[in-house]
């Protein structure tokens, strides 16, 4: 199996931060993250190609600007150096990069950028657990304790529809306001203890009774701009096509297939296909551009997913399984429903699977305390 995987990237300027760097190195190889390394070039290795550290980029605006939105950023030096490095990139925390920052003794490691919704305070902590390094958490919901409901969104799989929406159900959170929750989208399961400033709800009338609602959905809703709605962002998409389709005819079909159950493009958590795929740039481009991790399977995996809805001996001829579409999307979600079989399209052919929703309530930080 083979996934496309968010990079990491790391920036070292002094010798003791520049040891930190490779430390830090070690444990993404061993993890299986995907990392660059850079430093200053009197303490640079190799280079990225064999995993070691690199000189650092001649044009540091232009190399952050081509993987902006894309990566994640740990500068180990003075905050100062990397604000100024990303500045002109910087726009919002829904598509900015996660970006942190660590001092070269390795006390302390602070998320700067898209700490929630990009994952930066995740990373934060989880690079404090290897190193020793103390995080500091400066987004007011993590300091006050109190709902955060992009993080919430981001670790139980859910898309934010309207973002202003967002910042004022943060802001409610925080001045202590009763949010009501209503999960209309009934597959779903949750898993530790509902903060008390949520209240869950069972229908849009109970509902209706708090000044601010919290609906999840897969229905397209006009609101009154104290609802925010969540879309669960669970369909697998399984894919086959024809060797160098056009990218937008790719992306259109697979819109119309997702429009028949009522979905968007934002609600696809993962793409799938046969490994004979694997540098397909159609796929890749889409997954590219929504931001979806792609995950490929040999055949001979392909043929262990069971019964399909569809087969096709000219298609087993050639790729060597029969439905290509709907095994790989099965075996990307196992424990997955399918809710739409092969569905053919111009030179193309997309299956759904949905997964169960897993609403994470408890802040990972208390977790580990």
């Amino acid at each position: 199996m083979s996934e496309m995987r968010t990079r990491m990237i790391l920036f070292s300027f002094t010798r003791a931060g520049t040891d930190l760097n490779r430390r830090l190195c070690r444990y993404f190889r061993e993890s299986g993250r995907a990392y660059e390394s850079y430093t200053v070039k009197k303490y640079a290795d190799a280079g990225p190609e064999t995993g070691e550290t690199a000189p650092l980029p001649e044009d540091m605006g232009q190399f952050i600007k081509e993987r902006w939105g894309r990566d994640a950023f740990l500068f180990i030096g003075a905050a100062g150096i990397a604000v100024r490095f990303i500045a002109p990139w910087v726009r919002d925390k829904f598509t900015d990069s996660p970006v942190l920052v660590a001092d070269e003794a390795g006390r302390h490691i602070i998320p700067i950028l898209s700490g929630h919704m990009g994952g930066a305070a995740e990373l934060a902590d989880e690079i404090a657990g290897v190193t020793g390094a103390e995080a500091v958490h400066t987004t007011a919901t993590d300091v006050k304790g109190k709902f955060a409901p992009d993080m919430f969104a981001k670790r139980s799989g859910l898309y934010i529809t309207d973002r202003k929406a967002a910042k004022e159900a943060a802001a409610a959170a925080l001045e202590g306001e009763r949010i009501a929750f209503l999960p209309e989208y009934g597959n779903y399961e949750m898993e530790g203890r509902i903060p008390d400033e949520i209240i869950l709800c069972h229908t849009e009338e109970e509902a209706g009774r708090y000044p601010f609602r919290i609906i999840m959905t897969d229905r397209d809703m006009q609101t009154d701009g104290r609802t925010l709605i969540l879309k669960p962002r669970n369909v697998t998409a399984g894919i086959g096509c024809r060797r160098g389709i056009r990218p937008e005819v790719l992306e259109a079909g697979l819109e119309s297939i997702l429009a028949e159950q009522h979905l968007t493009m934002e609600q696809v958590e993962r793409i799938a296909s046969i490994d004979l795929k694997k540098d397909e740039p159609a796929i890749r481009a889409l997954a590219e551009n929504y931001r979806i991790p792609f995950l490929t399977f040999p055949a001979d995996e392909l043929k262990k997913t069971g019964t399909v809805t569809q087969s096709s001996l000219f298609v087993e001829e050639t790729v060597g399984v029969d439905n290509v579409c709907e095994r790989a999307a099965m075996r990307s979600c196992r424990n997955g429903s399918l809710v739409q079989g092969k569905s053919i399209r111009d030179s193309m052919t997309a299956a759904l699977v949905r997964r169960t929703v897993v609403l994470r309530w408890d802040d990972m930080r208390e977790e580990k305390e």
